[in-house]
């Protein structure tokens, strides 16, 4: 399974607040958040921040990509491949 790490953007969310002289909680944070995080790694991340001023690692699972995406990226290691069997097609038949 594919993970996302969204350390940095938690502590950004939570500096962001600080200097507006805001308390952290779940709903702010969760609010400017860009990606889904579950609601006990937030309560986890705040404690550790109003405790410690730290935030610990954070990882989430990764949203699948899109069809289109999964094409797009297909179709470049195609055209990769492809220009490899090309140059391999022209070694060998250097060689020979």
């Amino acid at each position: 399974m594919l993970t996302q790490d969204v350390t940095k953007e938690l502590e950004a969310i939570l500096a962001g607040l600080a200097e507006q002289g805001k308390e952290p909680t779940v709903a702010l944070v969760k609010a400017r958040l860009s990606t889904s995080v579950p609601m006990p790694a937030l309560i986890t991340t705040i404690k550790s921040w109003k405790s410690a001023n730290r935030v610990p690692k954070v990882e989430v699972s990764a949203e699948p990509k899109s069809d289109a995406d999964r094409f797009a990226d297909l179709e470049k290691k195609i055209q990769a491949l492809t220009q490899r069997v090309v140059l391999l097609e022209q070694q060998l038949s250097e060689k020979s």
